[in-house]
């Protein structure tokens, strides 16, 4: 992506790297609970893991039973980075310590994104008559607090309807490039416009409907499809912001469709699981599978109109 020195950086980035736990690395969604052995958690250690979670004021089911309402890209396998002991993670109960985000390169190129998602989206809004606002992004190491419960950086990043906040640790990027091989700037805008789309579906009030018609759902798969579709608007108004941001202000260059091509599908729930599990279960999607989240971005950048991004009334997403 093409950014010059004096581009405008957003104020909406909360830094909280190194005040939350960075090495603990849960899977997603809740945690199996062995009772010691090898690989696993012994008593012991849930009871400090349990204490510190409490010290940060997280209460230590949101992570264990998993979390309330955090949408967002589909976690990653188990890290293997190093983890840190409690005596290491900095820290006082209660809220987050509210800082600016810093000036290193990984910060200032969200900034930079997160500003471009701010000015293509107020204009959208505006065209018809609503106004944006603008959401918080917050930049954490391993475990944070939100107001949908514990975020965990094994979720990937994701966005919490209930502060409107997008959540991100950077190290996902890490864990593209090396266990899926994406790369590039724009690769990384993607995911960062993926998560701004769900705020953009709480402001229309796309989310709140999603939820009444997830509790109303028969069963877990007819739930998990609701949710495919909701994660697919999402690319596709990912799709929409890069092609509006291309027009206002030139910033691809080429191979970066290309990049957020490869991104959009590498991250398929199908690609995932066949990672992770060495079996697909279409049933247990909840983001979509590699060709469908590659349609519905193209879907968006090829139109940029958000007209092209409903992923509800077809048959089949």
């Amino acid at each position: 992506m093409r950014y010059d020195q004096d581009d405008r950086e957003s104020s909406n980035v909360e830094d909280r790297r190194g005040q939350g736990g960075g090495g603990f690395q849960f899977p997603g969604g809740g945690i199996q609970i062995p009772l010691g052995g090898r690989g696993g958690f012994s008593i012991t250690s849930l009871l400090i893991i349990g204490a510190v979670l409490l010290l940060f004021g997280i209460n230590p089911l949101d992570v264990l039973l998993g979390t309330n309402g955090q949408i967002g890209m589909p976690q990653m396998p188990h890290s293997d980075r190093p983890s840190r002991s409690p005596a290491d993670i900095p820290g006082l109960p209660g809220s987050p310590q509210k800082q600016a985000a810093g000036n290193d390169a990984e910060a200032v190129f969200v900034k930079r994104v997160l500003a471009d998602t701010e000015d293509v989206w107020t204009s959208v809004f505006k065209s018809f008559g609503r106004d944006y606002p603008d959401p918080p992004l917050v930049l954490y190491t391993g475990i944070t607090r939100t107001a949908c419960g514990a975020g965990q950086a094994a979720m990937g990043p994701f966005y919490c309807p209930l502060d409107q906040k997008v959540y991100i640790d950077l190290a996902f990027y890490d864990e593209l490039k090396r266990k899926f091989n994406v790369s590039g700037d724009f690769a990384q805008a993607y995911v960062i416009a993926h998560e701004v789309g769900h705020h953009v579906q709480k402001q229309l009030g796309i989310l709140d409907q999603v939820q009444k018609l997830k509790e109303r759902a028969d069963d877990e798969a007819t739930a998990n499809q609701i949710q495919v579709r909701t994660e697919l608007q999402a690319d596709c108004l990912a799709g929409v912001w890069a092609n509006l941001n291309d027009q206002m202000k030139k910033r691809l260059q080429p191979g970066d469709v290309e990049d957020a091509l490869n991104a959009a599908s590498q991250i398929g729930d199908d690609m995932i699981q066949k990672k992770m599990t060495g079996r697909v279960v279409p049933d247990a999607f909840t983001h979509g599978s590699a060709a469908q989240r590659v349609r519905w971005f193209k879907a968006g950048l090829e139109s940029g109109k958000m007209d092209a991004c409903d992923t509800f009334n077809t048959s089949s997403p």
